[in-house]
């Protein structure tokens, strides 16, 4: 069997570090993406083990630069993974030390992780729970200096609309007239009764998965990712998250509560941006709601920010 043949890294040639014989010129942004990493993630008080994709980059700031170093980016990357969990102040850390393994070749850093989010829900009245999913970014910027992070969620929940549920309660009273119109005195039970058939209810409202998607700038005294929370806040302004497990009892809930909470896109806009202004945390918000429309082939949509200066722009 063959000997490997002995090569010192000194003599491999590092073309990277060659200068550019013809062309050169800065680059906006280099790096790599859709690197598979598990991590932890500290969410509020709470560890959890996530499998995220990862993009990290910097500028390519030296023009007569042949490239970046990868490498480097792959290994901070691995340390920061196995040496700590993610929160926001191990994030302001990491693209530190990103742009330090370039600071010959680069001025900003760019690193995001996105990754599903689980947590375990309780049904809404029967004793099961079940696991719900949620797509989550934790995103960091290095820029001339300035650190900005950001979390971005994803949260699924049900919109019945208002019109609907009136056009449908107008078809019912008509029915009820001509089903009662020949009687006199009408009793309760007959009534009660008549509540209960499926020929009486001849209209119910339409509603459908709507899906709320939330990023806020995180302020600086920001250390750990409030990720549960965000979620939370928005599924408690909405009142009808999507649920995992269901019995009968918990999906008669999940009817009542739509019922409660009749919304146009507007309304669970509104609800949501109320909430979020509250919050001392969120430096800025940017917020797309989309109802995924069970009357028509297109979706209902809003857009909106906090509206601070210099913040975030309210496009689609």
């Amino acid at each position: 069997m063959n000997k490997p043949v002995s090569i010192s890294i000194s003599s491999m040639p590092d073309i990277a570090n060659r200068e550019l014989p013809e062309e050169k010129g800065t680059l906006d942004w280099v790096g790599m993406s859709d690197v598979h990493q598990p991590l932890k993630v500290k969410d509020g008080n709470e560890m959890k083990e996530v499998q995220a994709k990862v993009q990290v980059y910097v500028n390519l700031a030296d023009p007569n630069a042949k490239g970046i170093h990868m490498s480097r980016l792959y290994l901070l990357l691995d340390e920061h993974s196995n040496t700590r969990p993610l929160t926001a102040s191990g994030l302001r850390m990491l693209l530190g030390s990103v742009l330090e393994s370039h600071h010959d070749l680069s001025t900003n850093a760019f690193v995001e992780f996105s990754f599903d989010h689980f947590v375990r829900r309780k049904a809404l009245l029967s004793e099961n729970s079940g696991w719900s999913s949620y797509p989550v970014s934790v995103k960091g910027t290095l820029i001339n200096g300035e650190i900005a992070l950001e979390l971005s969620i994803e949260v699924q929940y049900s919109s019945t609309c208002p019109c609907s549920a009136a056009l449908a309660r107008q078809l019912i009273q008509s029915q009820f007239q001509k089903d009662f119109s020949q009687s006199g005195q009408i009793d309760k039970q007959d009534v009660q009764a008549w509540l209960g058939l499926e020929e009486s209810i001849v209209a119910t409202p339409h509603s459908q998965r709507s899906t709320a998607k939330v990023m806020v700038s995180l302020g600086e005294e920001v250390g750990d990712l409030p990720i549960t929370d965000l979620i939370n806040r928005v599924e408690d302004v909405l009142k009808t998250p999507v649920q995992s497990a269901v019995k009968r009892e918990d999906e008669q809930e999940f009817a009542r509560l739509n019922g409660e909470n009749l919304m146009f896109v507007e309304d669970a806009g509104r609800r949501i941006k109320n909430s979020l202004d509250k919050q001392s945390r969120f430096d800025d918000f940017w917020v797309r709601i989309e109802h995924h429309e069970s009357l028509h082939a297109h979706d209902a949509v809003g857009v909106f920010t906090k509206g601070v200066e210099n913040g975030y722009l309210p496009i689609p």
